[in-house]
């Protein structure tokens, strides 16, 4: 019996138990939007209907002014710039001269260079034998003075281009001990060993260029090269080369470094990739566009593109030089001489010779000296005499007729 009596106790209370789960629930839910109303119910009361229905003014919405998001513009994509077309390069002829090219990889990209500036040429060919990570300073990697010797001896070249230096801004093992760059020792060492590339070259007896190094982005870097073209420049004089400069061509008027400049027609363009080292297509043409003249002089050229060089292959026709026109008669003005400009066969310059002892009788003198002016003719403008004087008979029969001829 007692348990049924607690069973019907807590069914009697189950309303209860319901409803105030109900308004706990509601009560949570009002808290969030309660600071809204919080003024309001203070002035008006609160009531259990303001939690279970509250009126439309009541509701937290959304306020009307908040605007989704507008998605970013996307940037209009830039059309990159067409490329270059490639300039074929014509079949070269069996016997024609080899332009051995040798170096790092700026030798390389120097070559392309030189493959476009004489690609209409079927008399000269290049050839390029670069390593891109060779230098003067890892001869245990690449010995240059060594190695030049079997590629003269393979290729046969007609000329040599160097360029080389960009990989060696390192250091340098002089003996047994590792040297910095730049020092006293390291210094010494280096002039040693490029003194000794040009002499295997002369040995060869290959007329040949050396390529001086360009600016880089990194200050140090440049301040090096700069230093290492001086010990380039040495070299090749020393053994009968020829140094080219191109330094110029890749700094502004201060001297700084460009990625961007001139090109070969004075256009601007791209001239340095973005690491700041390595060179662009046009950078390489500027590059072959210096190399381009003495190299023109060492093979007899007279002009880059040229399909018949002045000293023509073995092999190749010959033509008969044409009958000499004749010389053109020009008829010239014999020019006036400084010693005799008025033309009247004077001998001496005005102010030659002392002035003569002036007339003092003469009207300009009287008028300078004594500041007697002479007496006006009659009739001349500047006689005010009055009454007036009568002129000539010559005279006044001339006014007479100028005067009828004029009347009607």
């Amino acid at each position: 019996m007692a348990s049924a009596a607690r069973i019907a106790g807590l069914v009697r209370r189950m309303p209860v138990l319901i409803l105030a789960v109900v308004v706990l629930a509601v009560g949570a839910a009002g808290a969030f939007h309660a600071p809204a109303m919080a003024q309001e119910q203070e002035d008006r009361g609160w009531s259990l209907r303001d939690l279970l229905f509250p009126r439309r003014s009541e509701r937290i919405e959304p306020p009307l002014n908040i605007q989704k998001a507008k998605p970013k513009p996307r940037k209009p994509r830039v059309p990159r710039a067409p490329a270059e077309p490639q300039i074929p390069i014509a079949e070269k002829a069996p016997d024609a001269r080899t332009v051995l090219v040798v170096g790092d990889f700026m030798a390389s990209g120097l070559a392309e260079g030189l493959d476009t500036a004489f690609a209409e040429n079927t008399g000269i060919r290049i050839v390029v034998r670069s390593n891109g990570s060779s230098g003067f300073v890892r001869d245990d990697f690449y010995n240059w003075p060594e190695q030049i010797k079997s590629l003269i001896e393979t290729e046969k070249p007609a000329a040599l281009v160097v360029m080389l230096g960009s990989n060696d801004r390192q250091q340098m093992k002089v003996g047994d001990v590792r040297e910095q760059p730049r020092t006293e020792n390291w210094t010494k060492e280096y002039e040693r060993r490029t003194d000794a590339l040009g002499k295997a070259i002369a040995d060869a007896k290959v007329p040949f260029l050396w390529v001086g190094m360009p600016a880089f982005r990194l200050p140090k870097m440049t301040s090096d090269m700069l230093a290492f073209n001086d010990i380039y420049h040495q070299a090749a004089e020393s053994h009968g080369g020829e140094f080219v400069d191109v330094w110029d061509g890749f700094v502004d008027e201060n001297g700084a470094f460009v990625t961007s400049g001139p090109d070969m027609n004075g256009q601007p363009v791209r001239l340095r990739a973005d690491d700041g080292i390595n060179v662009s297509k046009a950078g390489k043409r500027k590059l072959a566009f210096y190399t381009e003249k003495p190299l023109m002089k060492i093979l007899g050229l007279a002009a880059p593109g040229s399909v018949a060089p002045a000293t023509a292959p073995a092999g190749a026709p010959v033509e008969a030089p044409g009958p000499a026109a004749a010389p053109i008669v020009i008829d010239r003005t014999a020019p006036m001489l400084l010693s005799d400009p008025a033309l009247d066969g004077g001998s001496e310059l005005l102010g030659a010779a002392p002035p003569a002892k002036p007339n003092p009788d003469l009207p300009g003198e009287k008028l300078v000296i004594e500041g007697k002016a002479s007496q006006a003719s009659p009739g001349r403008a500047d006689d005010f005499s009055w009454p007036p004087r009568p002129q000539p008979a010559a005279a006044a029969a001339a006014a007479t007729d100028t005067t009828t001829a004029i009347s009607p």
